[in-house]
């Protein structure tokens, strides 16, 4: 019997998905407990109707996600950072300080979990730092840190 998955189910599938099981587990398990609706032709058009709107949306934010990236790398983020006369930082660079730069300077508000420095900021000069999408979008951000 084929069903549509309405929620996740362990060892079977994921939500709005289309899968064959056995006609007993169907009935006595899964339609029950609200899980799964039978795959009849109405619902298999609400599936597909789910399935283009989830694709539309999809599509809009990898779209947007490429224009944020676009933005980001055109020019490097300047970070001011307070000094000590040997040019060491006091205290270091935090991705809190970068998402308020990209705020300050491209104008885009960057949650600060998303952003990952990949070395540590110690003293003046040019450093790398991550940013995850989600998706399996990320990019590779170059900031310099300069004296303030």
């Amino acid at each position: 019997m084929q069903v549509i998955l309405i929620q996740d189910v362990e060892n079977l599938g994921g939500s709005n998905e289309l899968v064959t099981v056995k006609n007993g587990y169907a009935r006595n398990y899964l339609i029950p407990r609200k899980l799964a609706v039978e795959a009849s032709p109405s619902n298999l058009k609400q599936l597909e109707e789910k399935q283009k709107v989830r694709k539309a949306k999809e599509d809009k934010m990898l779209a947007e996600i490429a224009r944020v990236k676009e933005v980001l790398l055109a020019t490097p983020l300047k970070i001011g950072a307070k000094t000590g006369t040997t040019g060491k930082i006091f205290g270091s660079v935090t991705p809190l300080q970068i998402g308020q730069a990209i705020r300050e300077q491209k104008g885009y508000e960057i949650d600060r979990r998303r952003i990952h420095i990949l070395d540590e900021v110690k003293e003046l000069g040019s450093y790398k730092s991550r940013i995850d999408f989600g998706n399996g979008q990320e990019v590779t951000l170059d900031f310099e840190v300069v004296a303030e």
